[in-house]
């Protein structure tokens, strides 16, 4: 299927064929880090560790169509869960979208780079670890703050 150029300015998430859903990702690597979540408050706060799966210089899971098997905690983003999950960064295009806000120039969809996301600074690339560089049983250790993102 072709993706129909400006997509995401007409539609709603719920609204998005599968490929247009894919698209509209702006690999930012967020989706990938470990998050601590506390059983009291239900607060989930991001860690600067990785899934083991994502491939730090491209910022692309390599087991991305097994991922949820491969890995049971991964989260597969819907249109649902885009509302409820408060981690989600203020930049995420599925959160823009779904506040029928517009992408910013860096998302690749507008600059028609996919390296645009990482030379904006708004990846996870370059400040991150791998979890097998960390001790998992820290995870509070690696807690960034939200202007870290």
């Amino acid at each position: 299927m072709t993706i129909r150029k400006g997509f995401w300015k007409s539609k709603k998430l719920t609204d998005l064929s599968p490929e247009e859903w894919e698209a509209l990702c702006d690999g930012c690597g967020i989706c990938c880090l470990y998050k601590v979540e506390y059983e009291d408050t239900g607060e989930v706060e991001l860690t600067n560790i990785v899934c083991r799966f994502l491939d730090l210089d491209c910022i692309r899971c390599q087991l991305y169509g097994d991922r949820i098997s491969a890995m049971p905690t991964c989260i597969k983003l819907t249109p649902s869960k885009v509302e409820s999950l408060k981690w989600l960064p203020e930049t995420c295009a599925y959160l823009l979208i779904f506040r029928g806000q517009p992408l910013p120039d860096w998302h690749p969809l507008e600059s028609g780079n996919l390296q645009s996301i990482h030379d904006a600074g708004i990846s996870v690339k370059g400040k991150v670890i791998r979890e097998i560089d960390a001790d998992m049983d820290r995870l509070e250790d690696y807690i960034i703050s939200s202007d870290e993102e």
